[in-house]
């Protein structure tokens, strides 16, 4: 290991590593700690993190609690490892999240345990509507990311990500118009009630809907609550499984746990993974209702689902976090000093568009060169952000939900100049 005084080479880097790496082609320096909203790198500087794991660390880095409680169930020599038998800590988070999540939402939904990626949770998903209804068609929209394995990739829009399969076992899905796909006057939810209704429009009876109500990295365009009502209408009436993808809008990335809560909609399978494990240990999950729970014993496994350290975490965050509405309303305030700086950014750059909502928004900016552009300005000035959608157009902040306020408008501060000088580049260019 390289002493205090060392850097770490890169060499070893581009020697071993997979060129499939990503993140760190954009944000190019070793990070050694975090905590909180603070990462920091190995020359002791520190960045604001509007990242968070791409939504995996929605409680920060490293929170107190959690942490302490991990660190107590590995000094007690508590199970790191149990496939899927009982455990105390399986069922300490169980009955936390009955509690505090399903029981006040009146949701009878059973809790799966799947692999730990949120892919493997869609999967599940897909297999299970599939069974359940015994159809095969799969409607997925336009601009939907769903995961990397097949069944999920399927589902996936994202041509680049789509490419990495090799054009193979990617079948079985019907795509459709998300809200808003072919401008705002075109009636979508109308154009997929005519396919549906057609037994001519060339359309196999559908197993499932599978939809983000925040597509996270789609370009965060949020569905309205009509339009995911009609969704579930469809669903009801041609029996169809819906399937509310929240991945990434949920946990209370979009303002509170679900990105359904008060939406009036009731979906078959709900996909947890990412900040579920409170910490960004490797957890997911799928919410399943009860007459469609007819899986056979190992049906659906793996050697890693569930995680008893995850499960440790997950319930301390239940516990700090949703047992009241203090974070939600902590969201709803700093959403709306979000909006205000995007809003600021949209009339910078020019015709600039908002999109997502809650602590789950960013701002279209026209071309992903200029959405990068800002995004690597911010990188020099201290801030970590990515880019999202079709044309990687949109600037999008994941900002830790716990981020305190005045690093949160520090962090906003830095976006709004970074905008600013890309934006006057872009002016003596022309």
């Amino acid at each position: 290991m390289p002493n205090a005084l060392e850097k770490t080479s890169r060499d070893i880097f581009e020697h071993r590593e997979s060129s499939v790496r990503s993140y760190c082609r954009s944000f190019d320096t070793v990070f050694t700690k975090a905590s909180g909203s603070i990462l920091t790198d190995e020359e002791g500087r520190d960045y604001i993190d509007f990242l968070a794991g791409c939504s995996s660390l929605n409680y920060g880095h490293n929170d107190p609690d959690m942490k302490a409680a991990l660190i107590e169930h590995i000094s007690n020599d508590g199970l790191a490892h149990a496939l899927d038998m009982y455990t105390t800590e399986k069922a300490a988070f169980l009955e936390a999240f009955e509690r505090i999540v399903l029981a006040p939402r009146g949701m009878p939904h059973k809790i799966m345990m799947t692999g730990p990626t949120g892919t493997n949770a869609v999967e599940a998903a897909i297999k299970l509507t599939r069974k359940t209804t015994g159809r095969r068609n799969v409607i997925a929209f336009t601009n939907g990311y769903h995961g990397m394995t097949l069944g999920a990739l399927a589902c996936t829009g994202n041509a680049g990500k789509r490419a990495g399969a090799g054009g193979a076992g990617l079948g079985d899905v019907t795509r459709m118009p998300y809200e808003g796909a072919f401008g705002e006057d075109v009636d979508t939810l109308r154009q997929i009630e005519i396919m549906l209704d057609n037994p001519s429009a060339g359309i196999d009876p559908p197993a499932a809907f599978l939809v983000e109500l925040v597509q996270g990295e789609g370009g965060l365009t949020a569905a309205s609550q009509e339009w995911a009502q009609g969704i579930a209408a469809l669903a009801r009436k041609h029996g169809i499984k819906l399937i509310v993808d929240d991945i990434q809008a949920g946990l209370g990335r979009s303002g509170s746990f679900f990105s359904f809560d008060d939406f009036d909609i009731e979906p078959d399978m709900i996909p947890l993974a990412k900040s579920l494990s409170g910490i960004g240990l490797p957890f997911a999950c799928l919410l399943i209702r009860p007459e469609d729970d007819i899986w056979k014993p190992a049906e659906h496994n793996g050697t890693f689902r569930g995680n008893t350290h995850a499960f440790v975490t997950a319930r301390v965050a239940l516990e700090k976090f949703w047992s009241d509405d203090r974070l939600k309303s902590e969201i709803a305030e700093k959403a709306e000093v979000l909006r205000e700086s995007l809003s600021r950014i949209a009339e910078t750059v020019g015709g600039g568009r908002l999109k997502g909502r809650g602590m789950m928004q960013g701002v279209d900016v026209g071309s992903g060169d200029l959405a990068e552009a800002i995004c690597e300005e911010a990188f020099r000035n201290g801030l970590v952000i990515e880019t999202s959608g079709a044309f990687d157009e949109v600037v999008k902040c994941l900002a830790p939900l716990t981020t305190p306020m005045e690093q949160f408008r520090e962090g906003l501060a830095i976006l709004e100049a970074a905008a600013t000088t890309c934006a006057k580049s872009r002016l003596a260019a022309e």
